[in-house]
């Protein structure tokens, strides 16, 4: 390594009018984070959302530290403010490197180049070692060229290094580095619930994910006595009272999810967690295994109730299969949500009402209704462009609730108000009595929500 350098992680401000989040611990940040101050370099993390960082204020601290390197992250609904961000950046310290990564930046590269003179150097895909590296390049500019997995300007032209292979044993990454991070913060409903990711790679194809695109289509997992030893540390020395697991797939190799189960079973972790899974993989042995293991909560992206859109988003999944899962994680005692998406390109009124039909059959705990969402990268997008149909500019509307592209087989108007109706039934006061008084504390979230959703309507009633 050469000199120290002084590094600073910027998740950006939420810019006025976009939709905001349930608040979240970037881990993806605490992994940079991790990695600069293992091998030595200075680092601070201005998660600005958790610190209710508006841009004026992220000015003034950016003034205040002068970085050498700021590298901010962003999705595509934040974009717009990680562009400011950028611009401020480089306003306060005119010296420093200003980077930015995710997925975003990885599949729109040139144009975020083009778009912002305040950007540096892009960084795509997985950004560890990419991020060291530019630190170490610092004294010597000349040394991008040899980085892989970087996009940049070099002599008024925009250069592309070749992609950085992704790394395979994950076990050798620091354990992200929260220590940067106000985890008092994170919490939900009086629970520090702190996340970890335990691999990386899709070798599914959805046409609406870039996943596969972003992390590589390989599944590379963290063994399961690293996993454990980490959930013992976040619980030990961070204080969690919950976890939330990251992966695309939690059972996506049948064998490891029930050892990481045994694992923590064996080793008395003895908090709630949860994860995200497809119903393909998952049997009534795998999931009584999680429930003994003290998950409390799966989430299935089901996707849709017609076999048509299915196969049109390559899914690789069945209506059948749907349902079962859903059967199967209930009998198990398991909180069951799952997500669907409307308004896919070919869907009709007759193909969403499958959907209803499939969630008031199989009534899992919990329903989120997305929007579909061409998001840089996807097949999705591609789709679209190809129909002609116009699609929003404005990154902040990419939230997966609005619209951005026009259908002829649904309009905005439709896709609301099939929102509206479903959220209204679904989440009714026989809803709360159901939940409120089980032990689950996924239930009792739930039970809260939708109390809050019944009153909010109440409130607009009169």
């Amino acid at each position: 390594m050469g000199k120290q350098v002084k590094t600073t992680l910027v998740n950006p401000p939420p810019l006025k009018g976009v939709y905001r989040h349930q608040l979240y611990l970037p881990i993806g940040l605490a992994y940079l984070a991790a990695v600069l101050d293992d091998k030595g370099h200075e680092v601070t993390v201005l998660d600005c959302p958790a610190l209710d960082l508006n841009h004026n204020n992220l000015k003034t601290k950016l003034s205040s530290i002068a970085p050498d390197l700021i590298g901010i992250t962003s999705m595509t609904p934040t974009i717009q403010s990680a562009l400011l961000s950028a611009h401020i950046a480089k306003e306060a310290c005119p010296d420093s490197m200003v980077v930015l990564g995710g997925p975003h930046a990885t599949f729109m590269d040139k144009k975020v180049l083009a778009e912002e003179e305040a950007v540096d150097v892009v960084v795509r895909s997985e950004g560890e070692q990419t991020l060291v590296e530019l630190a170490n390049s610092l004294s010597n500019p000349n040394a991008l060229s040899s980085i892989d997995g970087i996009t940049f300007r070099k002599d008024g032209q925009v250069v592309r290094t070749p992609n950085r292979p992704f790394m395979e044993n994950l076990d050798e990454l620091p354990l992200p580095a929260y220590k940067f991070f106000p985890l008092e913060k994170y919490r939900l409903f009086g629970r520090r619930m702190l996340p970890i990711i335990t691999s990386r790679g899709c070798p599914s194809q959805c046409s609406f994910c870039t996943s596969a695109q972003m992390f590589g289509k390989g599944f590379r997992a963290r063994s399961p006595k690293n996993i454990v030893d980490e959930l013992e540390w976040l619980r030990d020395e961070h204080g969690a009272d919950a976890f939330t697991f990251y992966d695309d797939t939690f059972t996506l190799n049948k064998k490891r999810a029930l050892d990481i189960c045994e694992e923590i079973k064996n080793r008395a972790i003895g908090l709630p967690w949860d994860c995200q899974t497809r119903v393909s993989t998952v049997s009534k042995e795998i999931l009584l295994k999680m429930r003994e293991a003290n998950c409390q909560q799966v989430f299935f992206g089901v996707e849709s109730g017609c076999q048509q859109i299915l196969d049109a988003v390559k899914k690789g999944t069945t209506v059948k299969q749907n349902e079962k899962a859903i059967r199967l994680a209930k009998d198990a005692g398991l909180f069951v949500a799952v997500s669907v998406m409307i308004g896919y390109p070919g869907e009709t009124k007759e193909m969403l009402q499958d959907t209803i039909d499939l969630i008031r059959k199989a009534e899992p705990d919990d329903v989120y209704i997305c929007v579909a969402t061409p998001y840089p990268g996807t097949e999705l997008r591609r789709v679209v462009e190809e129909t002609g149909w116009e699609m929003s500019k404005d990154w902040g509307l990419y939230d997966t609730i609005t619209p951005v592209f026009t259908n002829p087989n649904l309009s905005v108007e439709d896709i609301r108000k099939l929102r509206t109706s479903f959220y209204n039934s679904f989440y009714s006061p026989k809803y709360v009595f159901r939940h409120v008084f089980k032990r689950n504390f996924y239930s009792r979230v739930m039970a809260r929500t939708a109390m809050n959703h019944i009153l909010w309507r109440i409130k607009n009633i009169f």
